[in-house]
């Protein structure tokens, strides 16, 4: 009999944690792998789980694509490890118990659009491995991303007729991470041919069946339910999961009263707890019809701010904003007068960024609210990918919208290697463009994690765009994808000539969104050497660099630099409403200076502009 005639008539009890019991036996590397070093600990693991009473076991490759095996030098050996944990099942199997194919979510809660053909790659490769080899059906597992699950899906029922079970990962109970209800999600997926669509890891059997509870029974397809044991507790370095097998006996029957006609573990569970899942539906027949919870829909409020923002500011006029780095140490005195003396020339915002350099530095945050709140002047806050992992990133944006800060640049960051600490670890949970798509999934009221926020987000979001590059076609291309994204407005990284400013201008003309070009005055000929060589993402002309070295006193050197400056704003405002200025080693009386300097030649342009505007 198939495995879908099977579910028709019956609850099958599927197996549990393949990992958790290899990890029991004092494996802690590569688990795929064992398909090859050691394949009878592999079989002895699929046993004890039929033993305890699966009527479906899942191949030991879970981690056995290209991607994820060439973190253990294996990537050549794909179609060898598949092959061989499929033998291994079936041995293990005999004729009685089903075999299904286990294909894990590649990049976990985090689906990398720029990465999306490799996935593709990687997936086809190992779906072909597995059918060779002649499984029952697959089983796709562990995707809290639901564009890769789908995607994934959409390439297998193109190749295949296999049954298809289909299990999402939840942060929170009933919700997917971008939001989407899980009811929701079971029906795009029943429609792209899933046979089996179900839920898997990361929550336990409370919070899975509370899930459940929101969900009507498929039309054609059967529900899944894999929870894990528990939630896990860190110690003496290992994940460990509460082990209560009696417990997962109550919650069988709990899951066949939701209609779930395949089920089994995840994390943490054992063969004790398959056994107590199939002691908990003894006698049970499925059931077709049951009552469905209302999921409680959460108002979002709206949050609103009568001051404008500076995305606002630079679409209908020409805004200056200035970057002023906040301090290394605790004395804040050169800072806020450097941000008085701004505020008194007239910059509409500061930009503070986010211990630039990779250099600790105090809070942006921190200081933003302080020169907001003391001077009524806004800030645009930097937001590194390298600093925060994913909760510290969330609670980092919840505080930013408490306070009021409504602008934040989303940036990868500097590498920890170039900083006061080389041997602190960088983060990197996400790249910008997913920084930027998660700041505008906030403004929705949708956390991280897919929860309710209980109100709307409000920032505006703007984009780093380096054009010191080689291939400025090639910088374009990743500006537009971050636009496509979801950023609102663009700062560029300093530009040091004339030609760069209208190359940019050229390669940029055709975008709909306002651009803060980036001015850094140069204070020596020292400083502009080290710029050049040294500092990632700037290079200057040999003609900057010549006119820095002829000036031979530092005051020749800071008037060659304010001069350099200047010829570039003359340039930059025929072309650009926003204009960077960078504020050299806290020497903000220079980047004042510019400031006026820019407002004169604006009242200048625009007398000529009203003069030209009335002749014609």
């Amino acid at each position: 009999m198939s495995l879908l005639d099977s579910l028709k008539g019956r609850i099958l009890i599927g197996d549990g944690a393949t990992g958790t019991l290899l990890y029991s036996y004092g494996v802690d590397r590569c688990f795929e792998e064992l398909n090859l070093t050691h394949p009878n600990e592999v079989i002895y693991t699929h046993k004890e789980y039929i033993k305890a009473g699966a009527d479906l076991i899942q191949t030991n490759t879970y981690g056995a694509n290209y991607i994820k095996l060439s973190r253990y030098g294996l990537e050549e050996r794909v179609k060898e490890i598949n092959s061989a944990a499929v033998r291994i099942a079936r041995k293990a199997a005999g004729k009685e118990t089903y075999v299904v194919g286990s294909i894990g979510g590649i990049h976990g809660a985090r689906f990398h659009n720029e990465l999306e053909e490799e996935i593709k790659r990687s997936f086809r490769e190992q779906l072909y491995c597995l059918l060779l080899e002649g499984v029952d059906g697959l089983l796709l597992e562990t995707y809290y991303d639901l564009d890769e699950l789908t995607t994934v899906l959409k390439i297998a029922r193109e190749v295949t007729d296999l049954p298809i079970i289909t299990n999402v990962s939840m942060h929170e109970p009933g919700v997917l991470e971008n939001g989407v209800l899980l009811s929701e999600a079971f029906a795009r997926l029943e429609d792209l041919g899933a046979d089996v669509v179900g839920v898997n890891c990361r929550l336990g059997p409370y919070h899975v069946l509370k899930a459940l509870e929101t969900t009507p029974i498929p039309e054609k397809a059967f529900l899944s339910a894999y929870p894990n044991s528990s939630l896990p507790e860190y110690r003496d370095g290992r994940l460990l999961y509460k082990s209560e097998p009696d417990y997962f006996k109550k919650f069988a029957r709990f899951f066949r009263n939701e209609g779930v006609r395949l089920m089994g573990g995840c994390c943490g569970t054992t063969p004790e707890h398959i056994k107590a899942l199939k002691e908990g539906i003894k006698g049970l027949e499925p059931i077709t019809e049951k009552k469905v919870k209302s999921e409680p829909r959460i108002e979002l409020s709206e949050t609103k701010h009568d001051e404008c923002t500076i995305f606002e500011k630079v679409k209908t006029k020409r805004s200056i904003i200035v970057e002023l780095d906040t301090p290394k140490h605790l004395d804040t005195k050169i800072f806020f007068e450097g941000a008085k003396a701004l505020k008194e020339a007239g910059v509409d915002a500061l930009t503070v960024a986010d211990n630039s350099l990779a250099s600790p530095r105090i809070c942006n945050k921190t200081m933003a609210s302080l020169v907001k709140r003391e001077l009524g002047l806004p800030s645009l806050v930097h937001i590194t990918c390298r600093d925060r992992n994913l909760i510290g990133l969330q609670s980092h944006l919840m505080g930013l919208h408490t306070l009021g800060i409504r602008d934040i640049l989303a940036i990868t960051g500097d590498p920890t290697k170039i900083g006061d600490f080389p041997g602190a670890t960088s983060v990197f949970d996400v790249t910008s463009f997913d920084l930027i798509k998660l700041i505008k999934q906030f403004n929705e009221g949708i956390s991280f994690s897919g929860k309710s926020l209980k109100q709307k987000g409000n920032f505006r979001v703007a984009a780093a765009f380096n054009p010191n590059v080689h291939n400025i076609g090639k910088s374009t291309e990743r500006l537009e994808k971050k636009i496509q994204y979801g950023a609102d407005y663009v700062l560029t990284q300093p530009v040091f000539s004339r030609e760069k400013i209208i190359e940019v201008w050229e390669a940029t003309k055709h975008l709909e969104v306002p651009i803060y070009i980036g001015i850094m005055p140069l204070v020596s000929s020292r400083n502009a050497e080290f710029l050049h060589n040294e500092v990632p993402g700037i290079k200057l002309t040999e003609e900057t660099r010549r006119r820095m070295n002829d000036a031979k006193s530092p005051e020749k050197e800071i008037q060659e630099g304010l001069s350099i400056a200047r010829e570039l704003i003359d340039t930059a405002i025929q072309y650009f409403n926003g204009i960077y200025l960078i504020t050299p080693f806290f020497r903000y009386e220079i980047t004042v200076e510019l400031t006026k300097y820019i407002q004169q030649k604006t009242k200048e342009l625009e007398t000529a502009e009203g003069v030209s505007f009335a002749l014609s």
